[in-house]
């Protein structure tokens, strides 16, 4: 088997993040909820115009907190994508709620709003939409339809900092959204994540749930002479190493964000002749969606392709990777009564999705690589010419 030259996801300095950190050792603080915890939080506050933003130490612990903030039971109901990773729906799992899993849309790859209202029921506590590769859900619709039915909007936005739906940031749509600062997006620290408050009904509980369930941030403010637990809780505060880290990279988030629309639309222009011979699928993005530049993706005819395509080009050094495997046909989603064939677009998509390398530093000799290996590939299946 060849060394990978060319990995799928390399993390880089874009700023001051060590200049940050070392500032942050200086300072004698490095726990949570320090001097660079709050710039970042209030970097986010700011740009994107919610009511408030915990960091996190994860995106899937930004879900957990929402869900307990939502206060979700056993027997609730939540409806979220097939198509998407499993912290999605086990933030809710864990808190006793059942998951129905909602077919994605074939262009998108979004939570598909047709499919919604007639999986509502009586039970049904939240919608999760999860915006892929970070271009938005209809958040119009599915907000339209969560007002009517009375229910909680959580955005899974892992994927989309900074990109909009029809003018707005996503993550500014539901009560809740959650932020990933995984090595693999954007935007990273590592590992960290943040949770998005929209509703300021759920601020003051939210900081006592993220203090391990204690009114620690009143006792901070002057407001209790004392601080005690009072709630549900958990540590979910992230180091302020790791906010140091983070705040650099968001500052440059103009250069990041253009130096992966750059790579995006290279892999576009260059690989759709050859997406079209084959019959390969290339990323949509609708005319009211600007999307974060998360991913470049194919979808190919076939599993057979697309386990054939990574091997093509892992033997010239390239590692490209496939994606979710639908949750509803997992081990853990048979338990829940799903089904092979619930969500047919889900599963055709599944089989064919492959993430080619895609990151800030990615050059252009090595993107040619990529795309001049892509295209000496040929389908098996290959599509009826009219």
């Amino acid at each position: 088997m060849s060394q990978i030259e060319i990995p799928f996801n390399k993390p880089a300095l874009v700023g001051n993040e060590l200049a940050y950190m070392n500032e942050a050792v200086a300072r004698g603080h490095i726990s949570g909820d320090g001097e660079f915890t709050r710039r970042c939080q209030d970097l986010l506050q700011r740009e994107l115009g919610v009511a408030n933003v915990l960091l996190t130490t994860s995106c899937t612990h930004a879900l957990e907190l929402a869900a307990l903030l939502l206060d979700v039971q056993p027997g609730d109901e939540v409806l979220v994508p097939s198509f998407t990773f499993t912290s999605t729906i086990n933030a809710f799992v864990l808190r006793g709620a059942a998951p129905v899993f909602i077919d994605i849309r074939p262009d998108t790859l979004n939570l598909d709003e047709s499919k919604i209202e007639c999986a509502i029921t009586e039970r049904t506590r939240a919608i999760v939409p999860v915006h892929y590769a970070g271009v938005g859900c209809a958040m119009d619709v599915i907000g339209d339809m969560a007002d009517h039915y009375r229910l909680a909007i959580v955005e899974d936005n892992a994927h989309g900092l900074f990109a909009r739906y029809q003018g707005k940031f996503l993550g500014t749509f539901g009560q809740l959204a959650t932020l990933s600062f995984h090595e693999t997006k954007n935007f990273t620290c590592g590992e960290g994540g943040a949770l998005l408050i929209n509703d300021t009904t759920l601020l003051e509980r939210a900081e006592i749930i993220r203090e391990k369930g204690t009114n620690r941030r009143r006792f901070l403010k002057g407001l209790v002479d004392k601080y005690t637990w009072v709630d549900h809780g958990s540590s979910y505060l992230p180091s302020d190493l790791l906010a140091a880290y983070l705040l650099a990279q968001l500052e440059e988030r103009d250069s990041v964000l253009a130096q992966r629309r750059a790579v995006w639309d290279r892999y576009y222009a260059s690989l759709s002749p050859w997406a079209e011979r084959n019959g390969v699928q290339l990323p949509f993005v609708p005319a009211d969606a600007e999307q974060g530049y998360h991913m470049f993706y194919l979808v190919l005819p076939a599993r057979e392709d697309r386990d054939d395509l990574i091997r093509w080009l892992r033997e010239a050094g390239i590692l490209a990777v496939f994606h979710y495997v639908p949750l509803h046909m997992s081990e853990m989603g048979q338990r829940f009564g799903a089904a092979r064939g619930d969500c047919p677009v889900t599963e055709r998509i599944s089989d064919g999705l492959v993430r080619l390398p895609f990151f800030n530093e990615l050059s252009v000799d090595e993107q040619t690589r990529v795309v001049e290996r892509v295209s000496a590939f040929v389908c098996r299946k290959q599509p009826i010419l009219a």
